[in-house]
């Protein structure tokens, strides 16, 4: 897929920008044309070797309203058939989305540019950085819908800011603002909403800088420490350390450091 109609996808720079672009429908992504682009984008991302950063954000004023509620009223007597059926329509559907991105090896930075609600809250969730602009709100409602985060976000919330605050966001459903969100650590920083996305290219730009490989591998290590034993855990970085301290780019920075210069990195 190369063609997008839902979002958006541009690299420059080693930087690679999808933008959800359905403002008509405040970046919904219930839809399975959407959710087919975001994993190809993701795929493309993944195995571009001159991509070192991702960043997601969305057009006009919402990041992502999550899924389309009335839609979900249209759709009520498809989803009302037997449970392993729904089932599979999930696992085909909005559950390809946080494998997609969990499976990134480059950082992924959210540029959260206004409302990130229910699955676009889960969305910036998946982020590795998340930077949000002074109107940016989130909140877990899927149960003000009667429903679940069907699309694994608790797996990722829960993760990024503890049980205790993602209980009370999923139990209550409220909506917090960016200081809110601050505040709990579902973002990193708070900027002015006219520098949200110079800011996402800023960190995009330092972070592009590092040496490509070591970067994704950087990303690897920090995955496999949420998920590992200690005594396994060592054995990959031992592993790892052994890799990309024999690279050229490895040679290319302790020279830098020495001769007080830029080093170029080729990913080699």
């Amino acid at each position: 897929m190369s063609e997008y109609k839902d979002i958006v996808y541009e690299v420059a720079d080693r930087v690679a920008v999808l933008t959800l672009n359905m403002p008509d429908t405040r970046n919904s992504i219930s839809g399975q044309q959407t959710i087919e682009e975001i994993e190809d984008a993701c795929r493309q991302a993944q195995y571009d070797d001159e991509v070192s950063v991702l960043i997601i954000t969305g057009a006009g004023k919402s990041f992502s309203s999550g899924g389309n509620v009335k839609a979900m009223r249209e759709r009520a007597q498809e989803m009302s058939g037997p449970a392993v059926h729904l089932q599979e329509r999930y696992r085909r559907g909005i559950q390809r989305i946080p494998l997609a991105v969990d499976s990134l090896d480059v950082p992924v930075i959210g540029a959260i540019n206004g409302h990130a609600i229910g699955a676009g809250c889960d969305l910036a969730m998946m982020c590795d950085i998340r930077i949000a602009s002074k109107q940016a709100v989130f909140g877990e409602t899927f149960l003000n819908l009667g429903i679940i985060p069907g699309d694994g976000g608790s797996w990722f919330l829960v993760r990024q800011i503890g049980y205790q605050a993602a209980a009370e966001l999923t139990f209550t459903g409220k909506i917090v603002d960016a200081d809110e969100a601050l505040r709990l650590g579902m973002v990193a920083r708070v900027v002015e909403h006219d520098q949200l996305l110079a800011e996402a290219h800023a960190l995009a730009k330092t972070i592009a800088a590092k040496p490509p490989r070591t970067l994704r591998l950087s990303k690897r290590i920090l995955k496999q420490a949420q998920r590992t034993s200690l005594s396994d855990f060592l054995d990959i970085c031992s592993v790892t350390q052994g890799i990309v301290q024999t690279s050229e780019d490895h040679k290319a920075a302790i020279e830098a450091f020495f001769e007080k210069t830029t080093p170029v990195f080729k990913g080699r």
